[in-house]
């Protein structure tokens, strides 16, 4: 598990899979994430907009982060 550290309280879910280079662009993001290819907290979630916080677990590609 790889602990990507975040400035604010909460992030977005397109905006932290760019933060925690999973991927270049946001329309990749954007592909990922409606493809149902990333998990929060174990659960498919199809919402770029997704707030995060610290200690939610985003899985993708095979990579496992946590928001810290």
């Amino acid at each position: 598990m790889i602990d990507v550290q975040i400035r604010d309280d909460m992030i977005r879910l397109g905006q932290f899979l760019k933060l925690a280079n999973v991927l270049e662009t946001g329309g990749e993001g954007k592909d990922l994430i409606a493809y149902g290819e990333v998990t929060v907290n174990g659960e498919v979630d199809r919402r770029r907009g997704r707030q995060l916080h610290r200690g939610d677990v985003v899985h993708t590609l095979g990579q496992t982060f946590r928001v810290a």
